[in-house]
């Protein structure tokens, strides 16, 4: 991209680059919470307004064009408002300082504001969610078991707008801390080539493979997803790639999506850099981030290992998804571009020898600066780095606003005791058992995250979902997990499923088709969480040994679910085959590591494959006889050579 001066004139630019520098400033120079937390919030809310300015054709322009601009002037108005009274402000005592009326004016319209700002970002069943909370802590007290006096309309204010305990608290504190840095460190490294070598290299290692176009969908979202962590920008930054592979290929253009949307997906699982939403687990937990890094390596290799045992049998059983050698043999030579992978290994490094998560990833980011010289094709110029600083400011405002206004719900839930209430009518409702409870959660979950961005998702499912489960024995960091992995995969639960719709548009298919399809193949993770409830070694809470026997325990039970969920192990499998297969995988899933139904469940299951593999008449085929069962197509190879496609493909 060639320097154009005219760049200089977007004052996004300007705006984003006050917010860039800020953080890094505040890397080297410490500042207390009550300026660093409004400091980063109100710059975030004033690039949202900026890039997103209000698009309806109700108003006329020149009546959008004048409410923006009020708004802009709103939010300046809160920054001066709040600098002039930043030392009462920190000085100030909760529950003994007076609220002034300065307080609660400047106080309502922040917080219009950052509906608005909500509003303009994740749509409106955020805001819908926020006001109920809203209401709920003003008229608790009308409802007939209630049991809460409400607040007042002062200490409403307060709590929301003058503590760390409302929008300016934990979920604000994760975007100044951590999703900022890491944000900076994905645009870097995309805008160096980072990004185009991931997905070559998983073309390099399975485009030759059956049904490799799936599987570069697959391997090349799991690495994109190590620097992301977002299932969006995940789709949007492979799927441009992955999505005509598949259809060229052969897979039809609704699976195409859902595969690439379930691939993306697990990126908000795959260390180092998980969601937005792990960052708000650590400072949830008040845990380092890299621990909670640490705990989701296994819960991911089990996703990505069974999305890809699915789309390795589908390939097989349909034919379809094979790449022509020429594809493979056209991407560009890896050699020249390997050094492109020293910064996601600095940021690793970083975290193994237990440097804080933002100095991880601003050293990482520091790294693909000289490595953007190493060849002069790839040389950088100004306009590539302007650019750099205004996508980092438009996509850390647009995760900063709706986490920071996610702070109103937890303020109230917590003031409330609504959580402490709910938990206990869970655990009711549940009759007090875990198992009742986890799929209670499981549902809490997947309807949350049908309407909300999986950080929201997961927030709420914390603060209300998380307790009942610790009360019922299960570990914090578990509890937390399992919420936390049900509000991933609500991103390709219908019917708002949002990366499956990305990935429908750049599919041309039906969003709702995509999604539905996406939610189906979901299913061969499902069971993975009741995994590390049963056993907190699969979340390195255990000895190594335990670690490595609780893993090989998870892989095998996950394998045999994806291949009954499929219904093909080198033929066509019949109901009463596949259904015997579910059956084993859930025996071993949910039993403790070295059970007897743990044992039961993963030799019965691979002595069936075993026996199944080399003697297809040996099954479940006296229930169904093998005659009645559709024929195996052809290997994937001829009907490649052939043209050919089975009958089912895609």
């Amino acid at each position: 991209m060639s320097f154009d001066l005219r760049m200089l004139r977007d004052v996004r630019l300007w705006a984003g680059g006050v917010l860039v520098v800020f953080q890094y400033w505040i890397l080297s120079h410490p500042q207390p919470p009550m300026v660093t937390r409004p400091t980063h919030l109100v710059l975030a809310l004033l690039l949202v307004f900026l890039w997103n300015p209000l698009a309806t054709d109700r108003i006329p322009i020149w009546l959008r064009r004048v409410i923006d601009g009020a708004i802009v002037v709103g939010v300046l108005g809160f920054a001066l408002y709040y600098w002039q009274s930043l030392t009462r402000i920190e000085e100030r005592i909760e529950n003994v300082s007076p609220v002034l009326t300065e307080d609660i004016v400047f106080g309502i319209v922040f917080v219009l504001l950052l509906l608005e700002g909500v509003r303009r970002t994740t749509g409106m069943i955020l805001v819908w969610v926020i006001l109920a909370f809203l209401l709920y802590g003003a008229f608790a007290f009308l409802l007939p078991a209630g049991g809460f006096r409400g607040f007042e309309f002062e200490e409403y204010i307060e709590i929301l707008t003058l503590t760390t305990s409302g929008i300016f608290g934990v979920t604000t504190e994760t975007s100044v801390t951590f999703v900022f840095y890491f944000i900076a460190f994905g645009v870097v490294y995309a805008a160096i080539g980072g990004g185009r070598l991931l997905i070559d290299l998983a073309i390099r290692l399975v485009g030759r493979a059956n049904g490799g176009s799936q599987k570069v969908a697959v391997v090349g979202s799991s690495l994109m997803g190590m620097i992301t962590g977002s299932a969006v920008a995940n789709v949007a930054a492979v799927g441009v790639f992955t999505i005509p592979l598949m259809k060229k290929s052969g897979v039809s253009p609704d699976r195409a999506a859902a595969t690439e949307a379930i691939a993306s997906t697990g990126g908000q699982l795959m260390p180092p850099v998980m969601g937005v939403a792990a960052f708000v687990m650590a400072e949830l937990l008040g845990i380092p981030y890299a621990r909670i890094a640490l705990a989701g390596v296994i819960p991911a290799v089990a996703y990505y290992m069974a999305l890809y045992i699915l789309v390795d049998l589908n390939a097989r059983k349909t034919g379809t998804g094979t790449l022509p050698a020429k594809t493979v043999d056209d991407v560009e030579p890896l050699l020249g571009r390997l050094h492109l992978l020293l910064p996601p290994i600095v940021l690793i490094t970083c975290m193994v020898f237990e440097f804080s998560a933002q100095t991880s990833a601003m050293y990482a980011t520091l790294s693909c600066f000289p490595l953007a010289f190493v060849r002069k094709r790839d040389w950088i110029g100004p306009g590539q780095f302007l650019e750099m600083v205004r996508a980092t400011g438009r996509q850390a405002a647009e995760i900063a606003v709706p986490i920071g206004a996610i702070g109103v719900v937890i303020a109230i839930a917590v003031q409330s005791n609504l959580a402490l209430k709910f938990s206990a009518g869970l655990i009711s409702v549940s009759g007090g058992f875990l198992a009742s409870s986890l799929i209670l959660i499981i549902i809490g979950c997947i309807i949350m995250g049908m309407g909300l961005p999986t950080v929201a998702a997961y927030i709420i499912g914390a603060v209300l979902y998380a307790p009942a489960l610790q009360r019922l024995g299960v570990p914090q960091l578990t509890a937390h997990f399992f919420v936390f992995y049900y509000c991933v995969l609500s991103m390709v639960t219908p019917p708002v499923a949002l990366a499956a719709y990305a990935a429908a548009g750049l599919a041309q298919t039906s969003p709702w088709a995509a999604g539905w399809k996406a939610f189906q193949m979901s299913f061969v993770a499902f069971l993975i969480p009741f995994a590390f409830v049963a056993d907190p070694a699969l979340l390195f809470q255990a000895p190594p040994l335990d670690i490595v026997i609780a893993s090989a325990g998870l892989f095998v039970p996950t394998g045999l679910w994806a291949v009954g969920v499929v219904g093909y192990f080198r033929h066509d499998l019949g109901w009463p085959d596949r259904i015997f297969l579910m059956i084993c995988s859930v025996m071993a899933i949910v039993a403790p590591t070295g059970a007897l139904l743990w044992w039961i469940g993963n030799g019965a299951g691979v002595a069936f494959l075993a026996i199944n593999g080399r003697y297809p008449g040996m099954s479940f085929g006296f229930l169904v006889p093998r005659s009645m069962m559709p024929a195996a197509p052809p290997p994937a190879s001829s009907v490649a050579e052939s043209g050919s496609r089975h009958p089912s493909a895609g």
